[in-house]
């Protein structure tokens, strides 16, 4: 396996050293970019990469075969474009950019360039996803997320995550589209309408940390997603539940990763997962790695985060319209 050169911009972001012992394996990293280079120097030192606060300087690298976009949300779109034009393949984090139309722009001038790009929704084909399957398609789903509080991000390095102007959104933008993602997939689904509820009363923040949606597929099929930034900074990290009623049998799953499957024939099975999403981004970037000369195939498209950001947005709209009428 070609071990690529690779940049990586925006290397503060909480996911990069979820991912960076696997890209030093895996890729030749040959140079990453932050907003302040003094936060990632042990990410430089593990990469023997040199930092630049401009991302720009990054595209002058000669030869550069992949490149990971994990900046703030609103510098995502100009970032991909500039890679696109270069021919330079890329995995972004979701949602790329504060908009439908942003996303919408990035797909369409990578899908018109032939660049290859893929997304870490690396809920796909882990432990929940899995447990979850064995219902069948659902036909009722309840999706259950619910992360620490927001000021996390100001002790992670990343005070732009509560800056709507600068994220797009709160923990909606941030961890709805994984659950969207596993709705519409489950279920054979690109779409679905939307009810939404969006709160900020716990922490008074300026973006959301509670959000609430019911999704109605078009061929009937509904998912409850809830996320949040409503638990307390502790060592558990998160509170997590799910459940799916599909055409096999009832499958749930609790916090502490007690499974509970129940065919249609009365039988049940129980289990003990993991349900950290942590681990699941190592995997993610080895994958990356070996399908790297085949276009990313058989990972995330953009077109399918499309799909689930078209949900995410839409459900913002839903919001502000209630908001409005009331």
């Amino acid at each position: 396996m070609n071990r690529a050169r690779t940049v990586v911009f925006g290397a503060s972001h909480w996911h990069v050293p979820l991912c960076a012992p696997a890209m030093a394996e895996v890729h030749d990293v040959v140079g990453l970019s932050d907003e302040d280079p003094g936060r990632v120097r042990e990410l430089a030192e593990l990469w023997g990469a040199p930092v630049e606060a401009d991302w720009r300087r990054l595209l002058e690298l000669e030869d550069v075969e992949l490149a990971y976009v994990f900046s703030p949300h609103d510098r995502m779109p100009e970032i991909c474009r500039a890679l696109i034009g270069r021919g330079v393949p890329f995995v972004v984090e979701k949602p790329i950019g504060t908009s439908l139309g942003q996303l919408e722009d990035v797909r369409r001038a990578a899908e018109e360039a032939g660049v290859p790009a893929t997304v870490p929704l690396v809920q796909r084909g882990g432990p929940v996803d899995s447990w979850l399957a064995k219902a069948g398609r659902p036909v009722y789903e309840r999706l259950s997320f619910i992360a620490g509080p927001p000021e996390r991000y100001e002790r992670n390095g990343n005070p732009w995550m509560l800056d709507p102007e600068r994220a797009g959104g709160g923990c909606l933008a941030n961890l709805g589209p994984h659950f969207a993602d596993l709705f519409l997939r489950g279920s054979g689904n690109t779409g679905a309408e939307v009810t939404a509820r969006l709160s900020s009363a716990l922490h008074a923040g300026a973006v959301e940390d509670h959000a609430t949606l019911v999704l109605t597929a078009p061929d009937g099929r509904e998912a409850i997603v809830e996320v949040g930034y409503a638990f307390p900074h502790s060592e558990l990290q998160r509170y997590c539940s799910y459940s799916s009623a599909g055409e096999a049998g009832f499958a749930s799953i609790d916090t502490d990763g007690s499974a509970v499957f129940t065919g249609l024939d009365g039988r049940t099975e129980r289990a003990v997962i993991n349900v950290d999403s942590d681990p699941l981004y190592d995997p993610f970037v080895r994958q990356v790695a070996r399908t790297l000369g085949e276009g990313f195939r058989g990972m995330p498209t953009l077109g399918e985060l499309e799909d689930a950001m078209r949900i995410i947005w839409h459900a913002y709209e839903v919001q502000r319209e209630g908001v409005h009428r009331g």
